[in-house]
């Protein structure tokens, strides 16, 4: 694991930077809330990077998830089934999860655009992580309730789809965080010469449209840390890195 793989944002909350995805650990005594696993390749990583900070995979309350695509959920089924953890998500990604459907980018699309600066990089990366294997998990769960969440960190998942059906944020209102997922992030290979809060490229969107719309959630959320999927933690106002997403998506990129 890399030195600079974990950034604590807050007392008790980490951003970890994995292969090319990024988790986050909310941390409360001995218990933990985890958001997102990786790519199946990351699983070991996952692991350590809980015992970086002192726990044990037993300290897991429930892994939540932003969404269901590979790099993302792609160690969650291993995990939960051999540590008896809960994967929670939003109801409409349930399904996703199972794979009664897939809203991913496919492989030719991808190759559509290798032209791109690191887009076969990335793929080749993805491909040897996992990205193509089966991920579908056995029992994914919806959350129990609306609001917040009875786990470390006390989040409150916010429905912002448009990237796949379900996507969900997690805003930690205490903390002055939100964990925006692939809704916003703040850097990818595919988009190597962009820096800061930006919508990932088009062909990794189910509804473009939708993604652009759930832009506007995130700028109502009382954040000034945000934790994205992938790319370094934002530190600044959640309204304003939205906009600056929306606006960069507007002009063309």
């Amino acid at each position: 694991m890399r030195d600079d793989a974990l950034v604590q944002v807050g007392t008790g909350t980490y951003l970890v930077h994995g292969s090319n995805t990024n988790w986050v650990i909310m941390a409360d005594g001995d218990a933990v809330t985890l958001v997102d696993t990786g790519y199946p390749g990351d699983h070991d990583q996952v692991v350590a990077s809980l015992a970086a900070l002192g726990h044990r995979p037993s300290a897991v309350a429930a892994i939540l998830i932003t969404h269901a695509h590979s790099d993302h959920i792609g160690s969650a089924d291993r995990f939960a089934r051999e540590h008896k953890v809960p994967v929670l998500m939003h109801a409409a990604e349930v399904p996703h999860a199972r794979r009664e459907f897939l809203h991913q980018v496919a492989v030719g699309d991808v190759l559509k655009n290798a032209w791109r600066p690191g887009v076969l990089p990335w793929l080749v990366h993805a491909v040897r992580s996992g990205g193509l294997t089966d991920v579908r998990m056995t029992d994914p769960q919806p959350f129990p309730r609306d609001g917040a969440l009875d786990l470390p960190g006390r989040p409150v998942p916010v429905h912002t789809p448009g990237h796949t059906g379900g996507h969900c944020a997690y805003h930690l209102p205490d903390a002055g965080v939100v964990i925006t997922g692939d809704g916003l992030v703040t850097g990818h290979p595919t988009a190597a010469r962009l820096r800061g809060p930006q919508l990932l490229p088009r062909m990794f969107d189910t509804d473009r449209a939708r993604a652009l719309e759930s832009l506007s959630i995130v700028e109502k959320l009382d954040a000034d840390v945000v934790l994205p999927g992938h790319g370094p933690v934002h530190r600044g106002e959640a309204a304003a890195a939205a906009r600056h997403a929306r606006e960069l998506a507007l002009s063309g990129r």
